[in-house]
């Protein structure tokens, strides 16, 4: 069995593809044959030993696959080899096959292929979390996502505009807001050459409602300037890297809010209302409410240079490793 390994945190041309033996299935384990292995901005981070999280090495990267059930251990029952299935397994998705707890299945909508559905949980479920357990979007506000051709600000527009929100789209490049209108977004701003807050305030009035930012950095100001009565700015990541200081001035204006946004570590604090929240999304891509972007393909032997097309942001919307 193929695996990417990360035998040292560090720069990302260390990572290797090693042989390794095929998993078996413990009690209450299911083994997946891994059809697409979802890429995300993090799995570098983790690897570079830049994430709060540093794993022991070597570990093998990858926090969410989809494929088909091969194996099921004892005292497993509902799942059959064969079934199709998305994993959210937090380390060893790279790999051409996965042990995973039976729990932690979840059944692929037929609405969705494998590509889709391997980069659907993370991005999908933040921006769900965000916008109906963070704050609420009620029909017609303005929403602005920034990094809106990434993996988060797609699925944060598909999200926003399945709830009624109005998106306005902003990013570096015209295909990332091509990419943005093509998933909903009603307009699009080109930050890296107009005025974000000018712009953002022009197209929506008296100012946006809601500010989706897993971006971080010089525009994250503007972004709070651009809001409007009782706007609510969502604070997701920093994917350009500086952490932004903004002046609280601008928080206290207008009656705005600054909500923080930490899927992940909530998923572990009550797991029940995660389960809650996956079957909310779930129930959107079946109904086809939700269209999940269809990701860029590569072979195991590309996840270095994806991980850092993503964290350089070359490489836009979503990516998966195909063994």
């Amino acid at each position: 069995m193929r695996t990417v390994v990360c035998t040292e945190l560090g720069p990302l041309d260390t990572l290797s593809v090693e042989d390794r033996g095929s998993p078996v299935p413990g009690e209450g384990f299911v083994v997946v044959d891994v059809r697409a292995a979802g890429v995300n901005f993090v799995d570098g981070l983790l690897c570079q030993g830049r994430y709060q999280i540093k794993p022991p090495t070597p570990f093998v990267p990858g926090g969410e696959v989809a494929g088909e059930v091969t194996a099921v251990g004892l005292g497993v029952a509902g799942i059959a080899v064969g079934d199709r299935v998305i994993a959210f397994t937090g380390f060893g998705g790279f790999a051409e096959q996965v042990a995973v707890p039976a729990l932690s299945l979840i059944p692929m909508p037929d609405t969705i292929d494998f590509g889709q559905a391997a980069t659907l949980i993370q991005s999908y479920c933040t921006v769900l979390f965000t916008l109906t357990r963070r704050t609420s979007l009620a029909p017609g506000e303005w929403v602005l996502v920034l990094g809106a051709g990434g993996g988060v600000g797609l699925a944060a527009t598909d999200v926003a505009t399945a709830l009624g929100g109005r998106v306005i789209a902003a990013a570096s490049s015209q295909d990332k807001l091509e990419a943005a209108i093509a998933m909903g977004a009603e307009a699009t701003i080109a930050y890296e050459e107009e005025d974000l807050k000018t712009r953002a305030r022009q197209i929506s009035g008296d100012g946006v409602d809601v500010v989706i930012d897993p971006v971080g950095g010089r525009h994250s100001e503007a972004a709070l300037r651009a809001m409007g009565h009782l706007g609510r700015f969502c604070v997701i990541g920093f994917a350009s890297g500086p952490i932004a200081s903004v002046p609280l001035n601008q928080v206290l204006l207008n009656n705005r809010t600054v909500v923080g946004v930490d899927w992940g570590g909530w998923t572990f604090k009550d797991p029940f209302a995660n389960r809650e929240l996956i079957g909310e999304l779930m129930v959107m891509v079946a109904s086809g409410r939700l269209d999940p972007t269809e990701p860029a393909s590569y072979p195991l032997e590309d996840a270095a240079a994806v991980m850092s097309g993503l964290i350089d942001r070359s490489i836009g919307g979503k990516a998966v490793l195909v063994p």
